[in-house]
């Protein structure tokens, strides 16, 4: 007889800005007290570089690496994985979040389009997800744009 694990996970999307690092610090925070795997997803559009795919691609997940490693505590205890996708971020991210117990974005401050959640990640994956999404910004940031 086989028994299968269900692999319990927070997913959270992070493009390297002070929202999204919000969100890698709450998600980390998330998986720690679920005992779950932390996703961590850098979504890439693609063809809005002239870099070849894969040599992007490795160039995102080096990146992304350092990000988690600066932002999450080394004194969590904490599977991680690291992903780069490629596609429309709030999309990519529902799909990601497919099977999670949580998906975790940090909004952006402002928005050109009159959108509080900037652009059109977050109302997309709200609406595509299928479990809870969380929505972060890091308050640091924004009270200095207030200043």
């Amino acid at each position: 007889m086989q028994i299968l694990l269900e692999h319990r996970a927070v997913v959270v999307g992070v493009d390297g800005s002070p929202n999204s690092l919000a969100a890698l610090r709450r998600a980390a925070r998330e998986a720690v007290e679920r005992r779950a795997r932390l996703d961590v997803i850098r979504v890439v559009n693609p063809g809005a570089d002239a870099m070849p795919r894969p040599l992007r691609t490795a160039k995102e997940w080096l990146r992304l690496r350092d990000l988690v490693a600066h932002a999450v505590p080394r004194t969590q205890h904490l599977t991680t994985r690291l992903k780069i996708a490629h596609g429309r971020p709030g999309e990519v991210l529902a799909k990601a979040a497919e099977h999670a117990e949580l998906l975790v974005i940090g909004a952006r401050v402002n928005s050109e389009h009159g959108n509080p959640f900037g652009g059109d990640t977050v109302p997309v994956a709200r609406e595509l997800a299928r479990c809870p999404v969380v929505i972060c910004a890091d308050q640091t940031a924004a009270s200095q744009e207030t200043s």
